[in-house]
């Protein structure tokens, strides 16, 4: 259906069509797989698959309305570089969503980034990119991904050690349980929940660096040359654990958690919405995951802590930036007030639903809803220091963003 939205629409339509039909699609598939088949159930099934699938077919639409259906001049530098400028072939749209290395765990990547990999150019094309001669790294050997697939591997067996251990040890399982809910008391529950957070992590881990060694190892993912001339494979992860692990902004965690997802949603919703690009995006994540309570707790949730971060960010972030010893303290309270802040808004996701999760918010006194919801009452909002987005709505109008 979603080939022959492609084939059939105008190019200035051709997104919107192309999106709402994925988008529903997925939707009344994880309506009936969760309310009729496996509520309360997380099974391997076509979903995962879909999912991805999902983000491939409208990635493509909005880079091939980009380069047919919209002037050159009002694209991004980004979007510029991605537009597809011919519809692609039947043989090629199955090929771009349904090829073995990303079928099953993704993750989503762009079209020309691909057939360039097909056709044998994608290595070269990325070496062109990063001026690689002009550094002076001419003399480097042809890329491998040998290295970066092996450190990948181990950084899976790993993963899955820790998470076949961890999650026996600290099951969700225990955040409603009388002893949790009735008897430990706050700052014991604050940090039983954090670890018990970190424990469900590593199963992520495991998958998503599996899916990305899985590419690497099919010489798909070369991103070309950092500053010391080390060849980079790092095109298709969707995570950077140390980063996630040291994030001192919930700003700074999602960039590196999911990042394949992230780009995804900024690319066809957080850029090109007139309005309330924050909401908007977190919803489409939602609508995305799936139909699950806690998915909607934790996104909304996570709205109310991204508007929050932002304001205590930009009315105090500077006063601390005057000495290193500042900045060191600022550092320090930031990652662990966004330890426990992501630990808090995504339980729900884990838990999935209903009852848990207010029986685990009424436990811990709703303290970061409350929190969150004086700060952006009660703060001034000030304007971020770097330059506004410039968003491009779904019908190729460029109007004023209004947040």
């Amino acid at each position: 259906m979603c080939y022959g939205i492609m084939v059939t629409a105008s190019t200035s339509d051709i997104h919107r069509y192309s999106f709402f039909v994925a988008m529903g699609y997925l939707t009344i598939c994880h309506i009936s797989r969760i309310y009729i088949f496996h509520y309360g159930i997380l099974t391997t099934d076509f979903s995962g698959p879909l999912m991805i699938v999902t983000q491939k077919i409208t990635t493509l639409a909005f880079q091939v309305h980009d380069g047919l259906g919209r002037k050159a001049e009002d694209l991004s530098t980004e979007q510029r570089r991605l537009a597809v400028k011919a519809k692609p072939s039947f043989l090629e749209y199955v090929s771009y969503l349904l090829n073995f290395m990303s079928v099953i765990a993704g993750p989503c990547n762009n079209f020309k980034e691909y057939i360039a990999f097909i056709e044998g150019r994608h290595t070269h094309m990325k070496l062109l990119e990063v001026n690689w001669k002009k550094k002076g790294f001419h003399s480097l050997p042809e890329p491998s991904p040998t290295g970066a697939v092996i450190h990948k591997l181990c950084m899976t067996l790993v993963s899955l050690l820790l998470f076949l251990t961890l999650t026996k040890t600290f099951p969700v399982t225990c955040l409603v349980d009388d002893w949790f809910v009735h008897k430990a008391n706050f700052l014991t529950r604050l940090c039983y929940l954090y670890v018990v957070m970190q424990a469900s992590k590593p199963k992520y881990y495991f998958a998503w660096t599996l899916a990305d060694a899985v590419n690497n190892a099919a010489g798909f993912g070369f991103s070309g040359v950092d500053k010391n001339g080390n060849f980079c494979w790092d095109l298709l992860s969707n995570l950077n654990i140390w980063k996630i692990e040291t994030a001192t902004s919930f700003r700074m965690y999602l960039e590196n958690w999911n990042i394949q997802t992230a780009t995804w949603l900024k690319r066809v919703c957080y850029e090109r919405v007139p309005w309330h690009p924050t909401v908007l995006t977190f919803i489409l994540s939602a609508l995305w995951h799936g139909v699950y309570p806690g998915y909607y707790f934790t996104f909304l949730t996570g709205i109310l802590v991204t508007l929050a971060a932002r304001t205590v960010r930009n009315n105090y972030r500077h006063y601390f930036l005057s000495s290193k010893a500042l900045k060191v303290v600022y550092d320090i309270v930031t990652w662990a007030a966004t330890q426990l802040a992501v630990s808090y808004t995504v339980a729900p996701f884990v838990m999935l639903a209903v009852e848990p999760t207010i029986s685990l918010y009424k436990s811990m006194y709703f303290y970061l809803h409350v929190i969150s919801l004086l700060i952006i009452l009660f703060l001034p909002i000030k304007p971020q220091a770097h330059n506004q987005r410039r968003p491009q709505t779904l019908n190729s109008v460029n109007k004023k963003k209004i947040d």
